[in-house]
């Protein structure tokens, strides 16, 4: 590991467990690239010391790269201590991005591992087990997250930070068109944002299949057991302490939290 690489992920397990915030990671070690990014990202869940439950996809939809200032998707882990079950009550505390997102997740059962060609989207979902539902609460530990640029972001873990994992589907969802899937989220029962599965790069499945292959192309493996949930397709919604949060995906059933703002 470069000096570079442990200094910014020294700063970054620093912020996330004191809960403060950089203005931006120094010139000594700040990300001049995506591969940078991922060096310092890697680095940074490695000395946490806490296992990986799974991965997500950021910024799939107009919606998502418009929230955090860029243009295209990024990758984060997100470890055991972040995940919840529905009706979890989830801390706002500290948290400067505010936002809850319902996304689409993917539970794998078969170990994918890294090869020098393309996955195709009927071996990807070969490897899946399960589709479920999910609702992100994002953060950065990036004070001004939305000028930090791709690299800084990706160093930060993709503002990864916590994430409540529902059920199975039930249905045959192999069979729908998840791209045509209505997806609401109401706070407080209204309904707050309304998306579609399209909203993930096109279809769920496309961003999955995408997501394979970047981790495929860093030399990365999914475990048995480990999901990935591919992106916002309602909101980003803003939300404060107090209320409480539902992702409803039709036909399919719905996830919900309530936000406080314990420390």
């Amino acid at each position: 590991m470069s000096t570079a690489i442990d200094e910014a992920a020294r700063l970054l397990l620093a912020a996330w467990r004191d809960a403060t915030r950089l203005d931006g990671l120094p010139s000594t070690c700040k990300p001049a690239d995506l591969d940078q990014g991922y060096a310092i990202q890697d680095a940074l869940l490695v000395a946490t010391g806490e296992t990986l439950a799974g991965y997500k996809i950021a910024a799939t939809s107009v919606a998502g790269q418009q929230h955090i200032g860029i243009t295209h998707p990024i990758t984060g882990g997100l470890l055991n201590s972040q995940m919840h079950s529905p009706g979890a009550q989830v801390s706002l505390s500290g948290n400067q991005m505010c936002a809850a997102e319902a996304e689409f997740v993917f539970e794998f059962e078969a170990r994918v591992s890294p090869r020098s060609t393309q996955y195709s989207r009927v071996e990807v979902l070969q490897a899946v087990s399960a589709l479920r539902l999910g609702i992100e609460i994002p953060d950065s530990r990036l004070r001004g997250f939305e000028g930090a640029g791709a690299p800084q972001l990706v160093a930060d873990n993709a503002c990864a930070h916590m994430f409540v994992l529902g059920q199975a589907v039930a249905s045959d969802w192999r069979q729908d068109d998840l791209a045509a899937q209505r997806v609401a989220l109401s706070v407080n029962g209204e309904e707050a944002a309304v998306g579609y599965g399209a909203d993930a790069l096109g279809d769920p499945r496309d961003a999955l299949v995408w997501f394979v292959n970047h981790l495929s192309s860093r030399g990365k493996v999914i475990e048995p057991g480990q999901f990935v949930t591919t992106g916002v397709c309602a909101g980003p919604v803003t939300v404060k302490p107090g209320q409480s949060v539902i992702a409803r995906f039709d036909g399919y059933g719905e996830v919900n939290l309530r936000l406080t703002d314990d420390d």
